[in-house]
């Protein structure tokens, strides 16, 4: 109903923004990294929204990219998954980062969401995990893509898992490995991986 609104900011909070536009002030909830990026109040700012209707409430939600909002649309249509638990999971993970975890089936880098439990967070991982990377063709980063690449391949799934077997987390080890290239082995894949995140602790 609402595809985006354009105005001037004229408050911010954790939570939601507020735009006016045309001397109407339209509050949106907001993920935290869409919060951080809009600027400050009298900049113009353009969001992408969702309209949210229920029985006793509508709510409007606003992302600062199209892949946000993208991402949040598949978020809600997991059972369980309403809202405000897709904006708790964008504000934990940007779009690319979620891509990635469920694609390693990470769930557990979607469980540091507020208030997202771990089934909920599986349930996430299973239902959105050949969703996401379909979506990853063309509207998350090609970092994202080389990571969600290196999942499914099989020296670098190889890799991937024996870095997560040697403690490091599933995303971590998916996004060391897919910038990697793909005529090494797993071995040495592993070594490099190893290399390059023991420098990040």
């Amino acid at each position: 109903m609402i595809y985006n609104v354009r105005g001037k900011l004229t408050y911010t909070d954790p939570q939601f923004v507020v735009v006016e536009c045309g001397g109407v002030g339209f509050k949106c909830f907001t993920s935290l990294n869409t919060a951080k990026s809009v600027g400050k109040i009298g900049s113009e700012v353009n969001l992408f929204t969702y309209l949210s209707v229920r029985e006793d409430a509508m709510d409007l939600f606003g992302f600062s990219t199209q892949t946000e909002l993208d991402s949040f649309k598949l978020l809600i249509t997991v059972s369980g998954v309403g809202p405000k638990a897709a904006i708790a999971v964008l504000s934990e993970l940007s779009p690319d980062k979620l891509a990635i975890a469920i694609a390693a089936g990470d769930s557990k880098a979607i469980t540091k969401a507020n208030g997202v439990g771990k089934k909920t967070a599986e349930r996430i991982v299973l239902e959105l995990k050949d969703k996401m990377v379909n979506m990853s063709s063309g509207e998350i980063s090609s970092a994202a893509a080389s990571a969600i690449s290196a999942v499914e391949e099989t020296a670098s799934a190889e890799a991937v898992a024996a870095l997560v077997a040697l403690g490091f987390s599933q995303s971590d080890a998916a996004v060391a490995v897919g910038q990697m290239d793909k005529s090494l082995s797993a071995d040495e894949m592993i070594r490099l991986g190893l290399r390059q995140l023991s420098r990040n602790l």
